[in-house]
């Protein structure tokens, strides 16, 4: 078993540079496949969704290489191969297979996806969508079947605003005849990334980051160059590290404009933050004026789900009671049990976590039970007093690239170690 070990209370100072956007990757790879040549996207992270994503389309014929984070793929050659488990039980994103490959064959059979377990996550408003467009879907076997004989355009209202649903109805209407619109659609920057890929395959696209998007209908899509968009996520993650356990700290590569719920929240507890075109400087931050916020998390432009989990490190350290409202993943609280472990005073009630501070954290043996959760015990580990174990990094490397290399670089004490998974003693 591989495990991360920090020691913590090592001051960080330097410049950290943001990967590509996992959130985009993930869409931008599965929509290569709409295309009649070969696409480069650049900028994409080396993290393991990435290369079961580079494996999945290689499984249906395509060809693709990826290194340097530039991946290139031909796919001229793929058929609509099933993909019923495998490598797409390993990521939730492998749902972006069926709208590429419905838009391109329209057939495809795509095993139920894997991913990050936060509490229901229903494909109902994807598949509403290609069934609007044409499609008939059932659920044979724990595999999704999408047939459809031609796709044409509709008028599809979500439910929800949900980013998966938006991106994968794009994808198979792209190529669809005449005009979708998709209303009440999300409106997150990587919806606008993946616009942007199809637009350069000569997809026809308006209003991609508004609730109302219109696709006109093409023939064919051809290959095109692309460079993916800093990750909004990664940088967040960084700038509350930044204030945590920085003493000054340039976090490089980002887009302040997507950042900016999480910056007003910062600033509200008391965090200084430099902003400048491409990067986003946070001096040292003094503890002493720290103060407890609440949060709500919203769809973009609203504070990110995927923040809140190591936003709670730094509530843990600021005067008074945090208060952090989940409306998109009610389960999305797992982290609490560990971070209590590390001497964190915290509860969970309903889909709201009570964080008081502030608390001295120890260092302990933890878990990550998803992505977002342990990058928040990195960060607990890195804050905490003696060594930090945290076990099943799998889920920390599904969304964050070098993440090791880049801590180390800017002082920390973190390494990769693989240790002999402990077997529990029974007694007769």
């Amino acid at each position: 078993m591989d495990v991360y070990k920090i020691t913590g209370e090592n001051r960080l100072q330097g410049t950290i540079k943001v990967s590509g956007a996992k959130n985009s990757a993930v869409a931008l790879i599965p929509a290569s496949i709409l295309a009649n040549s070969p696409v480069t996207i650049g900028g994409i992270p080396e993290i393991s969704d990435a290369w079961t994503l580079k494996a999945l389309l290689e499984e249906i014929g395509g060809e693709v290489s990826f290194e340097d984070g530039k991946m290139t793929i031909d796919p001229t050659d793929m058929i609509a191969l099933p993909l019923p488990n495998g490598n797409v039980k390993k990521l939730r994103a492998s749902y972006y297979l069926m709208g590429a490959m419905l838009g391109r064959f329209k057939k495809a059979v795509i095993g139920l996806p894997g991913g990050c377990f936060l509490g229901p996550r229903p494909i109902d408003q994807h598949i509403k969508g290609f069934e609007a467009l044409g499609a008939k879907i059932t659920n044979e076997h724990g595999a999704i079947y999408l047939r459809a004989d031609e796709l044409i355009g509709a008028k599809i209202y979500l439910d929800v605003a949900s980013v998966g649903a938006t991106i994968n109805i794009m994808l198979a209407a792209v190529l669809a005849k005449g005009r979708t619109v998709i209303e009440n659609a999300a409106k997150e920057p990587e919806i606008i990334d993946v616009a942007t890929l199809l637009t350069n395959m000569g997809a026809n696209i308006k209003g991609a980051g508004t609730s109302v998007i219109r696709i006109e209908g093409v023939e064919e899509l051809h290959g095109t160059e692309h460079t993916i968009i800093p990750d909004r996520i990664e940088a967040a993650t960084f700038m509350i590290m930044a204030a945590a356990v920085g003493d000054g700290i340039t976090i490089d590569n980002v887009i302040p404009l997507h950042l900016e719920a999480i910056i007003a929240k910062l600033r509200e507890m008391g965090v200084k933050i430099e902003i400048g075109e491409e990067s986003i400087y946070v001096p040292k931050t003094d503890f002493s004026t720290l103060q407890a916020v609440d949060v709500k998390t919203l769809v973009y432009p609203g504070f990110p789900t995927d923040i809140q989990q190591p936003l709670a490190v730094l509530m843990s350290q600021a005067f008074g009671s945090s208060k952090v409202t989940d409306t998109i993943y009610t389960a999305r609280f797992k982290h609490i049990d560990e971070l209590r472990r590390m001497n964190a005073d915290a509860r969970v009630e309903g889909n709201t976590a009570i964080i008081k501070g502030p608390s001295r954290l120890h260092g302990s043996t933890v878990t990550a039970t998803d992505l977002r959760a342990g990058a928040a015990l990195v960060l607990a580990g890195l804050l905490a007093e003696g060594e930090t174990e945290v076990q099943d990094i799998y889920h920390i490397e599904r969304g964050y690239s070098s993440l090791i290399e880049k801590l180390r670089d800017l002082g920390a004490d973190i390494r990769r170690e693989t240790i002999l998974a402990r077997v529990a003693e029974t007694k007769e």
